[in-house]
């Protein structure tokens, strides 16, 4: 764990937008993207998070505080890799002002916090643990290539039954991706489509 003081937390930025992926898309939510990876996705399009020494720490109460400007009571934690910081802290702030919270992570880490939702999104680069599997709420698999289908089929299995399962192309490989997407969802259902919304409306 980096972090001793979980009552501070290195924040690359934070922004008021909608949820473009995955079950939640379209949501108006608020989106605190703390810094701090090492999972080393060579197609990362936040690779500037990546860093924790690069940004600076901030108070939770200041990131929550400056949440509640904000209509919307979703909150998304992402990064970076947000889970490896403890998040009891930035979760209980958020709760205790009617927020629901909201991960993305690549489970390599511990779970913290207090969770409405867990987006689980494996990465082939470094191995979760297998304490995610029973906790995600939704597995997002990015597909770059046509291993990728068998890698994100690897962990169903593993999976507490209610998890929604969602296959998304990386958006630099949308135009060879996405019909091969289409066709594998057609041909197991239990898949859906995860789209980057907010990349093709222009919505930061």
């Amino acid at each position: 764990m980096q972090l001793i003081d979980f009552q501070k937390l290195p924040l690359m930025e934070a922004f008021y937008t909608l949820q473009g992926e995955g079950f939640h898309q379209g949501k108006a939510a608020y989106f605190i993207r703390l810094a701090g990876c090492d999972v080393g996705c060579h197609w990362c399009d936040v690779k500037e998070s990546w860093n924790v020494a690069d940004h600076a720490s901030f108070l939770v109460e200041d990131i929550v505080n400056q949440a509640v400007n904000f209509s919307a009571r979703l909150a998304v934690i992402t990064g970076g890799e947000p889970l490896m910081h403890n998040l009891d802290f930035l979760t209980k702030s958020l709760k205790e002002k009617g927020f629901q919270t909201n991960i993305e992570t690549s489970g390599v880490y511990a779970v913290s916090g207090i969770w409405d939702w867990i987006c689980f999104s494996p990465k082939k680069f470094k191995k979760p643990k297998p304490e995610i599997f029973k906790v995600a709420n939704e597995l997002k698999v990015i597909v770059y290539n046509e291993s990728d289908f068998e890698f994100a089929e690897s962990f169903v299995q593993e999976l507490n039954p209610n998890c929604q399962l969602f296959l998304q192309t990386e958006w630099s490989k949308r135009e060879k991706m996405m019909p091969l997407i289409i066709e594998y969802v057609k041909n197991n259902p239990k898949w859906r489509v995860s789209l980057q919304t907010h990349k093709y409306m222009d919505i930061p």
